[in-house]
């Protein structure tokens, strides 16, 4: 089995919704590196009991930390759950970490039926090259 790093982000307005996808998701996603901005991580923490590292809060600049895990090639996976219908006033840096998953081929999931498609991939599981064909190496 490969260990993932995988990114949890949410809005304010779905901070519950992702708690409860990775309550519903603990056994599947406690082998891997979690990394959170703050309180995310600290709540999916005390629901889940998981091992998670936090970063600062979203807008006291954690979506840049977790940007620059996705710049640095340190992260696989990001669960990002946005709240399309709030503006945000750290929107610039919500746009900068989607353009730098999108930028660095990232695996992104902005919503629960995403994330559970990607948490349920057989890549979850073993390595994954981006722009190599399935199944041209072991």
């Amino acid at each position: 089995m490969v260990v993932k790093r995988i990114g949890l982000v949410a809005h304010d307005a779905r901070k519950a919704d992702l708690v409860d996808w990775a309550k519903a998701r603990r056994d599947l996603l406690a082998p891997h590196s979690l990394i959170a901005t703050g309180t995310t991580g600290g709540a999916l923490r005390d629901a889940t009991g998981l091992e998670i590292e936090c970063m600062k809060s979203g807008p006291l600049g954690g979506d840049s930390q977790i940007g620059a895990r996705i710049a640095e090639g340190k992260l696989d996976i990001l669960v990002f759950f946005t709240d399309p219908l709030s503006a945000l006033p750290h929107d610039v840096d919500v746009k900068a970490l989607t353009r730098l998953a999108t930028l660095y081929n990232t695996v992104l999931a902005c919503n629960r039926a995403t994330a559970d498609y990607v948490i349920e991939s057989p890549y979850l599981l073993r390595e994954y090259r981006h722009g190599e064909l399935p199944g041209t190496y072991e």
